[in-house]
């Protein structure tokens, strides 16, 4: 079994409580959307080249990524956590890059969840977790989301583009279910002409496995992936492709600001969702916020600029101005990027998802 390794609070980055009172309870911004949902990266590399989000083309050996300088410490990532957990975020998701390439990560899992009244989930291509699983479990974690392109090996290996085999996916997904991190939800972009013919035999594979497929829509995150709008693949048609082998009905959302929309089969047997940010703009309610690798607040994916959170805490704040400049940035918050989406917008430089967590 893995040793967590406990944290030594460093003075350099715990820094002084506030004496003046710092604010609590729900956000909303102009359009009544509450801060619900933090997703935290922790780091910009990743093990697969993903064509949808790393492509190999563009981060190569001499691409720049963060030195270990410039990310914020678990200390720094868990004060600022507080903050929003103060505000009214009950959801905090730990994304990258791959972020169990994160050494001691679940240090930093641990830490988040001493947080009272809120859940601590993980994104991961799942290739580590039969080495992380448990250790995960351990320290504290809820649940794990794992990403999954295609069941056939062939279109797995095209798409992750670092020649890892879908066998090693399906390892992480039972060691994950093994130690309790379900119920498992898998990820699965789906790409036009690339691993679209495959949606129902990914929701065959996994039908009656107590685990949910979600599928989701081409997006134009970042500037790198030559995002095409003819390569979209529409909800509606994975639905229809797969309702007419496997009969579906819709089920409501599980709650206000749930990205995915659910289907289960009639037959029992499960459930799938299909996630529609090109079609079908869920702008409206998104409760949504991104801290990225080196500190940076992002109010939506689709971003082109973030808020400096580290200079912040590195220059001496106090849980009060941390606090100010949460509520600041959301209260001012107007992003409906995917509403808006044209081809003008979609060719937009933006921060890239490796960076920011999908």
């Amino acid at each position: 079994m893995k040793k967590i390794i406990p944290i030594q609070p460093s003075p350099a980055t715990l820094l002084p409580m506030a004496s003046l009172p710092v604010g609590e309870g729900p956000l909303a911004d102009p359009r009544g959307r509450e801060l619900r949902d933090l997703r935290i990266s922790v780091t910009d590399r990743c093990n697969f080249r993903c064509v949808y989000c790393m492509p190999r083309s563009v981060f190569d050996k001499d691409y720049p990524f963060l030195p270990r300088s410039e990310l914020l410490s678990f200390e720094e990532i868990t004060r600022i956590a507080r903050r929003f957990a103060a505000r009214g975020v009950r959801k905090i998701r730990i994304t990258g890059g791959e972020p169990l390439l994160r050494k001691y990560v679940e240090n930093l899992v641990a830490l988040l969840a001493a947080i009272p009244d809120v859940e601590i989930t993980l994104t991961t291509n799942g290739v580590l977790l039969p080495k992380m699983a448990k250790v995960l479990k351990e320290a504290g974690l809820h649940r794990v989301t794992v990403s999954l392109d295609a069941i056939e090996d062939s279109v797995f290996r095209q798409m992750n583009d670092a020649d890892y085999p879908v066998s090693a996916v399906l390892a992480g997904i039972d060691a994950a279910q093994a130690a309790g991190l379900g119920p498992i939800k898998i990820n699965s972009v789906v790409k036009r002409g690339v691993n679209d013919h495959g949606v129902v035999d990914m929701a065959r594979f996994f039908r009656g496995s107590g685990h949910i497929v979600r599928f989701i829509e081409f997006m134009d995150v970042g500037s790198s992936n030559g995002w095409k709008m003819d390569e979209v693949v529409p909800s509606r048609e994975i639905v229809e492709r797969i309702g007419a082998v496997f009969p579906l009905e819709p089920v409501d959302p599980n709650y206000t600001g749930e990205v995915a929309e659910r289907w289960r089969y009639v037959d029992g047997a499960g459930e799938i969702g299909v996630i529609s940010s090109v079609t079908e703009a869920f702008c409206s309610t998104c409760t949504r916020i991104r801290l990225s690798t080196e500190g940076k607040l992002y109010t939506c994916l689709f971003a082109q600029n973030g808020h400096d959170l580290r200079a912040l805490l590195r220059q001496g704040a106090s849980d009060a101005d941390l606090d100010a400049a949460i509520a600041g940035i959301w209260r001012v918050r107007d992003d409906r990027y995917s509403e808006i989406r044209t081809a003008n917008t979609a060719a937009q430089r933006k921060i890239e998802m490796s960076y920011i967590g999908g």
